[in-house]
């Protein structure tokens, strides 16, 4: 039976895959993804902060007009308006405007990806990582772009499932990367590489960039630009480009 060697594993772990030293035990391929940079020093793999980006913000203006018409029929009516009626409005309009204000900051505050990066040269993982805590939207949400050597990363892959109010369960599936303190198996930071995506394929794929260079990789598709969005998602429109701390940006990008 297998057990984590991590403490703590990520939630609904699988299994630990192999070591950034070890050879991978899978075809490295990184499903639909291409790499926004790859060559001999990097190489920079997009990753998405939710699965569909651009459809959440439009509850914001739906809500909006609806607490408005709720006020205006209430305003407007010549009758006397009940207490309960009163108590409804009064315990609706906060969670409306609660709601309002979530639905935006959660499809526009995330930057347009959340690349990572991983240099072979100096062999260091980059990260650029957005810290939130989706049930409180009046807090700062932020970027904390972070830095690693390449001997504290470990992948662990994950699955889990979720009963919808209709009676019906979705899975879900990825690979978190999780730094360990140097000499143990305790973990200090993790961060997901994939999720819903290649799976522990693109952990091969990380793997053998990192220890064979890009010569052992099948041919990487066009690379993408994550700051050029379709001009009709509003909600990757809005939200704010993808900017590394200009030291972590030139030493991730350069050989020492």
């Amino acid at each position: 039976m297998k057990v984590p060697k991590l403490a703590p594993p990520c939630p609904g772990w699988q299994e630990d895959l192999p070591g950034p030293e070890e050879a991978p035990i899978l075809a490295p391929a990184l499903g639909l993804d291409t790499p926004n940079h790859q060559d001999n020093v990097f190489l920079e793999l997009p990753r998405a902060s939710a699965l569909i980006r651009g459809v959440v913000i439009w509850f914001t203006p739906i809500l909006v007009v609806h607490l408005v018409v709720m006020w205006w029929l209430l305003l407007s009516d010549r009758r006397v308006v009940s207490f309960e009626e009163w108590a409804i409005l009064m315990l609706y309009s906060p969670l409306a405007v609660c709601a309002i204000l979530f639905f935006w900051k959660f499809d526009v505050s995330p930057p347009r990806d959340l690349p990572l990066r991983f240099n072979r040269i100096r062999q260091r993982i980059y990260a650029y990582n957005f810290k939130y805590r989706w049930w409180n939207p009046f807090e700062r949400w932020q970027v904390t772009p972070v830095a690693y050597d390449w001997s504290q990363v470990r992948a662990e892959r994950w699955s889990r499932r979720h009963a919808t109010a209709q009676g019906g369960i979705i899975f879900q599936w990825g690979v978190e990367l999780s730094i360990v303190k140097p000499g143990t198996n305790e973990v200090i930071d993790r961060f997901p590489l994939t999720a819903m995506g290649a799976d522990a394929h693109a952990w091969a794929y990380v793997c053998t960039y990192m220890q064979q260079g890009p010569e052992a990789l099948p041919p990487p598709g066009p690379p993408w630009d994550h700051n050029d969005v379709l001009w009709c998602n509003l909600a990757m429109r809005l939200a704010p480009q993808v900017e590394w701390p200009a030291d972590m940006d030139l030493e991730s990008r350069t050989a020492p």
